[in-house]
């Protein structure tokens, strides 16, 4: 097997035209350089080099040999500094995917403060919603993936539409928690219910109701499974101006995270509290390995400090452990 010492050694002998010129040059002993050159003659199974009088020459195979260890090398030179870059954060990569309501408003000023600080990153997104992002994220396809999930309250409310298991599902990834995502309701404006303190599900059991992607109409189902009715849902669509839209006209009434109402301009809608209060967890997963990569731990901690300031709460400074919450 070729290895890239071997090749700069035979360039240097060509290069010197004597294993202890060539020893100088590269600092070592004249024996270690002899030793290296027979070696690669060994692996290749033809002879190198000859001497004629004091000088050291190649053969025709040594030739093409030390032709074709320049451009190797050459590669390997360039390899080396790309990586170092790369680690440096002068250079690299993040995958993102992405909730849409997360796109919207976590996501640019993290991604703008990453490209501030560290300019010779290349950050590009993809939008889907869990568990498809963190189904992206295993399949290596992104480098971070954020998700969200409904947990079991202390006032009842259901759990994860997806039987519970979310937790369980992101056992071996790194997951930094983000910020909780109070669910809120909204009403036409003209609904009776429009200008109470807080609307209880049970409340709005008679009402027509539009859903949302497919995990979050699970969810809602089993919130309203909670509240002793099924709700009759009319509409499904995973676009948030569009069910504001279809709120406003008077068609159904419905539930939306903070962030994605935030997004949208609730024209024609009031926004309630709801009970019992629902919140989702919101997240930023990567892989343990990834986590390691200096890009994909940098994107971590904007993407932190992009919810902390949200929320007005100090950002998380550590790294989670595969399975667990990052510290803070």
């Amino acid at each position: 097997m070729l290895e890239a010492r071997h090749l700069r050694v035979l360039r240097a002998v060509a290069a010197a035209g004597s294993y202890s010129a060539a020893a100088r040059e590269l600092g070592c002993t004249q024996p270690a350089v002899s030793q290296q050159m027979r070696a690669l003659e060994q692996s290749v199974g033809t002879p190198l080099l000859y001497r004629t009088g004091r000088e050291t020459r190649l053969t025709e195979a040594g030739e093409v040999l030390a032709r074709h260890g320049a451009t190797v090398l050459a590669g390997l030179t360039a390899a080396e500094e790309e990586v170092a870059a790369i680690a440096g954060l002068r250079a690299g990569r993040v995958r993102l995917v992405s909730f849409p309501s997360a796109s919207s408003t976590l996501l640019p000023g993290a991604v703008a403060a990453l490209r501030a600080e560290h300019p010779g990153t290349r950050v590009s997104l993809v939008e889907a919603q869990p568990p498809g992002s963190v189904e992206l994220l295993r399949a290596g396809d992104c480098d971070v993936a954020l998700a969200y999930r409904y947990p079991v309250s202390s006032d009842g409310a259901a759990p994860d539409a997806a039987g519970g298991s979310a937790a369980a599902e992101w056992d071996d990834l790194v997951v930094r928690p983000l910020l909780t995502d109070r669910l809120v309701g909204l009403l036409p404006e003209g609904h009776p219910l429009a200008t109470g303190a807080e609307v209880p599900f049970a409340a709005l059991a008679d009402e027509s109701w539009i859903a949302g992607c497919p995990r979050c109409r699970r969810h809602l189902e089993d919130v309203c499974g909670a509240a002793g009715f099924a709700p009759r849902i009319d509409f499904a669509t995973d676009d948030y101006p569009a069910v504001v839209g279809l709120v406003g006209a008077g068609l159904g009434v419905a539930v939306l995270p903070e962030l994605a109402v935030e997004s949208v301009r609730p024209k024609g809608v009031a926004l309630v509290a709801v009970t019992p209060r629902v919140r989702r967890e919101v997240v930023a997963l990567t892989l343990p390995d990834l986590g390691r990569v200096p890009a994909v731990a940098a994107t971590l901690d904007h993407l932190a400090v992009s919810a902390a300031a949200r929320t007005g709460a100090p950002s998380p400074t550590e790294h989670a452990r595969p399975g667990r919450r990052a510290a803070g």
